[in-house]
C-alpha cells in the first residue's frame, strides 16, 4: 500500500476493490503504515480505488474515531454517492475526484508567469497552472475571483478544478469569448477600443474599497527590492528604497497584471482573468504592471511582445500611450511621461528581479536586462522626489 509523509501529513492511498474479502488485510497495512509514522493529518486518497464495501467503510469509521480531522480526497462520483448515503459526508471531510481533461492541440490563449490558458472550445477556456503541487494556490485564487465579484468588479468566474496530465487547471466558461490580445491579432486598429476598456476596468477596480485579507502590493515590491538590492550601488538603493516607501498605503483594489491576455471580451463585456495577483495599493502599482506588459519587459528584445502578448510592438506602445492618456485624463506629454517614468521605476524592478529570480543574471542577454533595467532606474531615482501621481 503506497503512502507519503508531507508537512505532517500522511496521505495512505487505497487501491482497487475494498470487499469484505479484502477489507481485514487493508486493515491491517493501514495500520502498520500509521504505527510507522510521525504524522499529524491522516488523509486517504482514494484514486486508484475502484470499489468499497460495508466492511471498508468500517475500516474508515475506525480511523475517524481516532483521528477526528480525517480526510478522504480522489473519490469517485461512484464511491462519493456510497459515502453520502450512508452518512460519511456529514462526518468527515471529502473531496471528490477532479475531472481529467486534455489539452494536446488546444489553441493558447494566454501564457504567464504561473501558467498556460487553453481554449478547450467555443464555450470554455482553461488556465493550466505551471507547477504541479498548486492547489492550494488555485483554491486561493477561486476566493480571490469570488471576491472581485461579489464587489461588482466585472471578473470571469471559475467554475471547477480539473487535472490535466499531473498539473491542477481552473475551468472558465465564457461562450465565444476572445481575449484583448486576440481582437489586436484580428485588428490591430482596435487599440482605442481595447484602451477605453482597459482604463474602464482600471477605473472600477481603483474606485473599490478592498476588503480585509487582500493582499497590499507594497509587499510584493518590497519583496522585489531585497531581492534585486545587490543589483545596486548602495546610494542608488537607498534612494529608492526610501521611494517605494514614501508611496502612501490606499485601500485601492488593483489587479496587478493588467494587460491584454487577461481580459477577454464576452458579449458586449469585458472581464478580467487570472486573479491570482488581486491586492490592495496606490493605483502606481497597477500602472507599473501595465508599463510592463507594453515596454518593461521588451526593453532589450521588442520581440517579447509578439512572444508574451501575440501582437508586436508596432501595437503595444501606442496602446501604452493612449491608456496612460485616458487614465489620467489629459493630452499633456510632460505629465503623460512623467507618470510612466514613475510607473516605469517599479515596473523596472519587477523585470530586474525577474531576470535574476529565474537565473538569467549571468548569460549574455540576462546581463544586458539588468544593465539596462538598473541604468533607467538609476537614471530616474536621482532626480524623481515622489512615486505617486
Amino acid at each position: 500500500m503506497k503512502s507519503q509523509l508531507h508537512n505532517r501529513t500522511l496521505t495512505i492511498c487505497l487501491e482497487g476493490r475494498i470487499d469484505s474479502h479484502r477489507a481485514p488485510t487493508v486493515e491491517i497495512e493501514i495500520n502498520n503504515i500509521i504505527k510507522q509514522s510521525e504524522f499529524e493529518h491522516l488523509v486517504l486518497d482514494a484514486e486508484p480505488m475502484s470499489y468499497i464495501s460495508s466492511a471498508g467503510l468500517r475500516i474508515v469509521l475506525k480511523l475517524l474515531k481516532t483521528h477526528h480531522d480525517l480526510k478522504m480526497i480522489n473519490v469517485s462520483t461512484e464511491i462519493y454517492e456510497i459515502l453520502e448515503m450512508t452518512g460519511f459526508t456529514e462526518m468527515m471531510e471529502i473531496e471528490k475526484a477532479l475531472k481529467r481533461i486534455d489539452v494536446s492541440g488546444k489553441k493558447i490563449i494566454g501564457k504567464g508567469a504561473n501558467g498556460v490558458i487553453y481554449r478547450i472550445d467555443n464555450d470554455t477556456i482553461v488556465k493550466v497552472y505551471n507547477e504541479a503541487d498548486t492547489l492550494e494556490h488555485i483554491k486561493a485564487e477561486h476566493d480571490m475571483s469570488r471576491i472581485a465579484f461579489i464587489l461588482g468588479i466585472p471578473t470571469a468566474i471559475p467554475f471547477g478544478i480539473v487535472k490535466v496530465g499531473e498539473r491542477y487547471g481552473s475551468i472558465f466558461e465564457l461562450i465565444n469569448a476572445k481575449t484583448f490580445a486576440e481582437l489586436l491579432q484580428e485588428d490591430p486598429t482596435q487599440v482605442e477600443f481595447v484602451a477605453q476598456q482597459t482604463v474602464e476596468l482600471a477605473h472600477i477596480l481603483h474606485e473599490t474599497e478592498a476588503p480585509e485579507g487582500i493582499p497590499l502590493h507594497s509587499d510584493v515590491a518590497r519583496q522585489w527590492l531585497g531581492e534585486a538590492k545587490s543589483s545596486f550601488d548602495a546610494e542608488h538603493f537607498a534612494k529608492l528604497s526610501a521611494l517605494i516607501e514614501a508611496i502612501p498605503e490606499t485601500n485601492t483594489m488593483l489587479h496587478g497584471d493588467l494587460h491584454i491576455k487577461n481580459i477577454m471580451q464576452y458579449e458586449d463585456e469585458a472581464l478580467l482573468i487570472d486573479m491570482d495577483t488581486l491586492s490592495a495599493g496606490h493605483p502606481i502599482y497597477e500602472l507599473a504592471c501595465i508599463y510592463n506588459a507594453y515596454e518593461g519587459f521588451g526593453i532589450c528584445d521588442p520581440n517579447v511582445f509578439k512572444n508574451f502578448l501575440s501582437v508586436d510592438e508596432s501595437v503595444v506602445k501606442p496602446l501604452l500611450h493612449r491608456i496612460l492618456e485616458l487614465y489620467l485624463d489629459t493630452d499633456d506629454e510632460d505629465r503623460i511621461n512623467e507618470v510612466k517614468e514613475k510607473a516605469s521605476v517599479i515596473g523596472l524592478l519587477r523585470v530586474l528581479r525577474r531576470t535574476i529570480r529565474i537565473g538569467e543574471q549571468d548569460t549574455p542577454e540576462g546581463k544586458k536586462l539588468i544593465e539596462e533595467c538598473r541604468n533607467r532606474i538609476n537614471r530616474s531615482v536621482d532626480h524623481l522626489d515622489t512615486l505617486t501621481f
